[in-house]
């Protein structure tokens, strides 16, 4: 069974799932809003905060023909690429303190580069992860670059086809990394409940022989809950500290409630997946005794015969298992026998 350690967590197997508050674009740009921010997550039972690393100038150009515009009916409609990562981007020089912070809280800090300015920046800030976004899973160099740190390379994979999912596997392997970790992810925002299909979490666990999570972007909670209920050993979920605040990502960002009620689902649903077993435990035992069994529902005679009158299969299970019941019948009391007694195979002829 896969395993991969990032920091003090171990992730995989019968490990608890790691589950990552996505900050993003959810400071509004202020730093004191992004400290607040990551107290509740904190708060919220998250095991780590999670930035994006870029500029708008390593993402992309500032630049307005159509070929930056945004209109694919997405909720940034109407801004161009710059203008939307100029509102989104987390200042570099917050990382510092936002880093101390998160570890000062006991939460794992990591992020996601655009590019190997960006690999090199966290570098020295000793990250102990990396997250691909969705829509670098095509950028095979980056990966590349990334991999070759040797740290735990968690991949978002929103709009990659099949191909695009192996390429990027193989382009972390080809640097010696195995440390390789999927996201099952739908690239709409919000996403529709019917483009999720997280039956592909297993499928992906097998196919490529790693550990598989969830970047979830539908609102609410139900899907990363079911997407643990499926095999997810991560779950990745925007964080906000109020709807109240302007950012481009509050529509699907959960609220410190709603965050929290997710971690205690999952946790919950982790209790409940157990182990494969068939053994009784002792309160199962116990519950037993309200099965069925063989009494004698009459009062019968000695030498009286058995029959489906006098002898029932019926609550509790304190007499012979109802499969003798054929055997039983037509067969004589040895003594007097009450109604309401256990049938056993010493009150039969």
């Amino acid at each position: 069974m896969k395993k991969i350690k990032i920091a003090n967590k171990k992730i995989g197997g019968n490990n608890p799932v790691f589950i990552v508050a996505e900050l993003s674009a959810n400071h509004a740009q202020d730093l004191e809003l992004a400290k607040e921010t990551i107290y509740a997550i904190k708060e919220s039972g998250a095991d780590a905060v999670k930035l994006q690393t870029y500029t708008p100038d390593t993402t992309t150009l500032n630049c307005d023909n159509e070929f930056f515009q945004i209109k694919q009916g997405t909720l940034w409609d109407g801004k161009t690429l710059y203008q939307l990562y100029k509102e989104a981007y987390t200042p570099w020089e917050w990382h510092y303190e936002l880093k101390d912070l998160s570890e000062k809280l006991g939460l794992i800090f990591f992020s996601t580069p655009s590019n190997k300015t960006a690999v090199d920046f966290l570098e020295k800030l000793n990250v102990p992860a990396y997250k691909i976004a969705s829509f670098e899973i095509t950028d095979i160099p980056l990966i590349e670059y990334v991999a070759s740190k040797g740290k735990p390379v968690i991949i978002s994979t929103g709009i990659a086809t099949l191909g695009d999912i192996q390429e990027a596997v193989e382009a972390c392997k080809r640097v010696g990394n195995n440390q390789i970790i999927l996201l099952k992810c739908t690239s709409a925002y919000p996403a529709p409940l019917e483009e999720v299909n997280l039956r592909t979490i297993p499928h992906m666990a097998e196919m490529f022989d790693c550990i598989v999570g969830l970047s979830d972007h539908t609102l609410g909670i139900s899907v990363p809950i079911a997407a643990v209920a499926l095999g997810a050993k991560v779950i990745e979920k925007h964080f906000i500290l109020s709807k109240d605040i302007e950012t481009p990502d509050k529509e699907f960002s959960l609220t410190p409630d709603e965050f929290k009620e997710m971690v205690k689902a999952i946790r919950e649903v982790e209790k409940a997946l157990g182990k494969v077993s068939y053994e009784l435990t002792e309160k199962t035992k116990k519950s037993r005794e309200f099965a069925r069994s063989l009494f004698v529902v009459k009062d019968v005679k000695a030498g009286e015969v058995f029959t489906e009158e006098n002898v029932r299969s019926i609550r509790p299970g304190y007499g012979l298992h109802p499969k003798y019941l054929k055997d039983i019948l037509g067969k004589k009391a040895r003594k007097d026998i009450k109604k309401g007694t256990p049938l056993k195979w010493d009150l039969v002829e």
